[in-house]
């Protein structure tokens, strides 16, 4: 008997072990069977061993509670490092102290990510994963826990990459129930990016498709890409779950009734009356029109651009700050880092934007019309006419900026047809600056009779039309869509028009703070003397002086 109570006694010790195990599984993994048989065996066994007879002359013992103090010491730092891990998980908090916070997601993005209705699963097809699009999308995950991805060989599994309609290795989708989207195709040259990403999952919860038609048929660029024209703006604009489609006034004589945008992206020659009476129809109940207009050409608009209180000037912008020059371009390409405060431009905050032979606008004010200047070029700047085709820069010109490039307007729809304006104005050739109060004064008229007679009628609220007009075409052409911030100028512009509800108006791109500097070949040649023949002599020089000092 006293044999077994002197065994009995040390089952103190892995009572302990159990019941601290139990514990740990039990905070950390929650109170399963595992957990709950655990810490019950431990109790057993230390009740076992204080019921022994031979607890108190134990404890008495040096050697006891030198093991006693080591095995809490032990236990406490385990139950510290569990307790700081659970806080950690359960309570994430990073800071980012990059200069141009890289690590963070902007915004939008967040805003996207923690509304997301269902969950989503981001399907990357590559066998090796990247560090840098692992990052990006754990900063996802780490705002909504329903957000998930995996890495995919497309090799190993290619039932699921067939399923999924995967053509090349890099393809990245992201998946909700049985929607799913392509995301981008990636590489080593081309990571995963926070635009492309994020403008996915806000399609994810649009329902409805924006329909944007382009004209055609008078000059205007091509969205095919059978020729250089707008076919990367068009992609860029599918991509962002836009319906793009080419569109003839010869063919059908109205606008369709599916438009959300009526892009006329330089036209080169004017338009016929009844193609402006279907586009100024279109406006009027409530479309919306997005012109790129260019120097010394007439699109037959001009007067239905001044009712809305806009006059494109017969002029050129010549830039004589140098800044065309960053670009590869000469003065006639202003550079634009002043924009106005509109939600296409207000993310822009000081980035650059170039319009190669560009003319500045006349804004006036109109009523009923509200206009928002959006470019604006530096105050180096002067207007300057071109001479049979022919542009002869004079640097010595005083500046005479800033010039308004483009401009964002909006007005209260006219839904009834005795509201519309006459249409001798759409013959007028060459009376852009000619326009008379007595234009404006009938165009408010008939906004202000619309809109008693709706409230008369008790009718549902007015539509908004919507215009946008720049003095440029081509900063959003094939090969310069993509530079500094020409692509997002017309992307935004087109988000805007369209009047979806998109918080995805523009994300930045981030870019690390180049901080290189480059040597001379006069300065490596000093470096190099200094580091490799003056400095090792001087150290010598010194070693010897303080040697001889010493003898």
């Amino acid at each position: 008997m006293k044999n077994a109570s002197s065994i009995l006694k040390y089952l103190i010790w892995p009572g302990l072990m159990l019941v601290s195990a139990g514990l740990v599984v039990g905070l950390l993994n929650g109170w399963t069977l595992v957990a709950v048989a655990l810490l019950v065996i431990g109790l057993m066994l230390i009740v076992s061993s204080i019921a022994s007879g031979d607890y108190v002359g134990f404890w008495q013992r040096r050697s006891t509670q030198a093991g006693t103090n080591a095995a809490v010491s032990i236990a406490s730092v385990f139950i510290i490092l569990g307790l700081i891990n659970f806080l950690g998980v359960r309570y994430d908090s990073r800071t980012d102290l990059t200069e141009g916070q890289l690590l963070t997601l902007s915004p939008a993005s967040q805003e996207v990510v923690q509304n997301l209705e269902t969950p989503v699963e981001t399907l990357i097809f590559d066998a090796v994963p990247n560090p840098t699009d692992q990052q990006l999308l754990d900063n996802y995950r780490r705002f909504n826990p329903d957000f998930t991805y995996r890495y995919i060989d497309p090799f190993a599994d290619p039932q699921l990459s067939q399923r999924m309609g995967v053509e090349t290795g890099g393809e990245v989708f992201i998946t909700a129930g049985e929607r799913k989207l392509l995301v981008q195709r990636i590489n080593q040259a081309e990571p995963l990016t926070e635009r492309q990403l994020t403008n996915k999952l806000a399609q994810l919860s649009q329902d409805d498709v924006a329909v944007v038609y382009f004209l055609q048929g008078h000059g205007e660029y091509a969205i095919d890409g059978s020729k250089a024209g707008f076919f990367e703006a068009a992609t860029q604009l599918q991509e962002q779950n836009y319906t793009v489609a080419p569109l003839n006034l010869a063919d059908t004589n109205v606008v369709p009734p599916d438009a959300d945008v009526l892009v006329i992206a330089g036209a080169q020659q004017e338009l016929f009356e009844a193609e402006i009476i279907a586009v100024r129809d279109y406006l009027e109940a409530g479309g919306s029109v997005f012109v790129l207009v260019d120097p010394q050409t007439k699109t037959g608009l001009e007067v239905l651009m001044s009712q809305w209180g806009v006059v494109p000037e017969n002029t050129l912008v010549i830039d004589t700050s140098g800044g065309g020059q960053l670009v590869g371009l000469g003065p006639a390409a202003p550079l634009v880092t002043t924009y106005g405060d509109h939600p296409i431009t207000e993310a822009f905050e000081a980035g650059r934007s170039f319009y190669p032979v560009a003319r500045p606008l006349q804004v006036r004010e109109v009523s009923n019309v509200e206009e928002t200047p959006l470019l604006f070029t530096n105050q180096r700047s002067h207007a300057q006419s071109m001479t049979e085709g022919e542009l002869s820069v004079d640097p010595d010109k005083p500046p005479e900026g800033p010039f308004t490039l483009g401009v964002a307007l909006t007005r209260p729809a006219v839904v009834q047809a005795s509201d519309v304006p006459s249409e001798a104005d759409a013959n007028a050739e060459d009376t852009v600056a000619e326009d008379t109060a007595a234009e404006d004064s009938a165009t408010a008229n008939a906004d202000e009779t619309a809109g008693e007679n709706a409230a008369e009628t008790n009718e549902p609220e007015l539509k908004e039309s919507r215009m946008v007009i720049i003095g440029n075409s081509s900063f959003a052409t094939d090969g310069l869509f993509s530079q500094q911030l020409n692509g997002d100028v017309f992307l935004n512009a087109v988000t805007w028009l369209s009047k979806v509800d998109n918080p995805v108006l523009s994300i930045q791109p981030k870019e690390a703070t180049n901080r290189r500097f480059t040597l001379s070949v006069q300065q490596q040649i000093w470096l190099t003397l200094l580091s490799l023949v003056v400095f090792p002599l001087l150290g010598i020089v010194g070693a010897g002086a303080l040697w001889l000092k010493r003898r």
